[in-house]
């Protein structure tokens, strides 16, 4: 049965800054659909998204650290396979985000954005990735951006970052497909979430940005479980190196 492709019974997932906004989002879908889910935060503790699945009857742990620190990085995943045995299911979705002219960007915010937002997760692919590689099975689901392939204002680290994250879905997927393990992306629109505060609340480029949308709405959080499940899922099988945009038909315009 068709169904049956996505469902994710007896599998087990780590989900990066899953503490709130879209990672929670995803955690839930991913327990929803089956599996047991490691979550996590870097400033904030994930326990509330933990109690969320504890409600659910999912199998979980809630992981704290800072993915710019290697150690962090492969922290996360053996503390996963230590409690759950493996890992089946990555979902890279840490990210920060800072607002400056590019004149004006400052090398430690540039650092910053860039260890967290794309080294982090050329870490946890290979420290996870060579997990799913001893087994011949695995997916791993890099969260990218609209700003993958667009540049965006003031966000220079923020789009570079977000640029090589695309790029290192694919990478990973050229030498991986063959090998069982499935490496894609999420290229989300503009959402309502912490990091879209700033242009939430200023009523011009909030305006223009909806004006754009042809889904006539922002994106919230939930919108992209279907992608994720799909993506984690035996359904995606044959899916290497994509990067799905689910952004209410913002980059058709």
């Amino acid at each position: 049965m068709i169904l049956d492709q996505f469902s994710l019974m007896g599998k087990t997932a780590l989900v990066t800054g899953s503490s709130r906004g879209l990672g929670a989002a995803i955690a839930m879908a991913l327990a929803e659909a089956g599996a047991q889910v490691a979550v996590h935060g870097s400033s904030a503790n994930p326990q509330a998204t933990a109690q969320r699945l504890a409600e659910l009857g999912a199998g979980h742990l809630a992981l704290v650290g800072d993915v710019a620190d290697a150690d962090v990085c492969a922290r996360l995943v053996e503390e996963t396979v230590r409690r759950f045995g493996t890992i089946d299911i990555l979902v890279n979705n840490a990210g920060i985000i800072r607002r400056t002219p590019a004149a004006d960007y400052s090398e430690e915010d540039w650092k910053v954005v860039i260890d967290v937002n794309l080294t982090s997760v050329f870490r946890l692919t290979q420290h996870a990735g060579r997990h799913m590689l001893k087994r011949g099975a695995g997916k791993i689901i890099n969260i990218a951006s609209l700003l993958s392939f667009q540049g965006g204002i003031l966000v220079p680290a923020y789009a570079a970052a977000k640029g090589g994250v695309a790029q290192l879905t694919r990478a990973f997927a050229n030498e991986w497909a063959a090998k069982g393990v499935n490496v894609n992306a999420i290229a989300p629109g503009y959402m309502e979430t912490d990091n879209t505060e700033a242009l939430i609340s200023d009523p011009v480029r909030s305006r223009q940005i909806l004006e754009r949308i042809p889904a006539g709405r922002w994106g919230k959080p939930e919108d992209l479980a279907g992608a994720a499940v799909f993506l984690a899922s035996s359904a995606s099988d044959y899916l290497h190196g994509h990067v799905l945009v689910a952004d209410g038909g913002w980059i058709n315009r």
